[in-house]
């Protein structure tokens, strides 16, 4: 990762926050134990729930190194506090359609990368 801070909403680090959490104390905890059954099963050099499970296990390993690397590298910006009459960071965008005459609209706001959801507007 750059030396750059990448900014984040409050709402984009409570949502990363809950999945390590999600990750630690529940995922982890249960691959593990399947990990220990798969082994007491016996030979594991064809066992498929074994590798399945260790597979399973680097998944949330790594996912879990990624949300650690996107906390320590994130600038938290409370986006209520920013005033401004441009498109900026944190900003919500209401986009009309028009030429069509049921006036449809989409919201979006602008968030960084780590934290774009086009189903959810971000």
């Amino acid at each position: 990762m750059s030396g750059n801070p990448l900014p984040i909403t409050i709402k984009g680090k409570q949502k990363l926050d809950d999945e390590l959490k999600r990750l630690m104390y529940q995922e982890r905890p249960a691959v593990i134990r399947a990990i220990e059954e798969a082994r007491a099963h016996g030979d594991i050099s064809e066992n498929a729930e074994y590798d399945a499970a260790k597979e399973r296990q680097a998944l949330i390993e790594g996912r879990i190194l990624e949300i650690q690397g996107q906390l320590a590298g994130a600038e938290i910006v409370d986006t209520t506090a920013i005033k401004s009459d441009r498109i900026v960071f944190g900003a919500h965008v209401v986009l009309f359609d028009t030429e069509d005459e049921s006036e449809t609209k989409v919201s979006y706001q602008i968030v960084g990368v780590d934290e774009a959801d086009v189903k959810e507007g971000t």
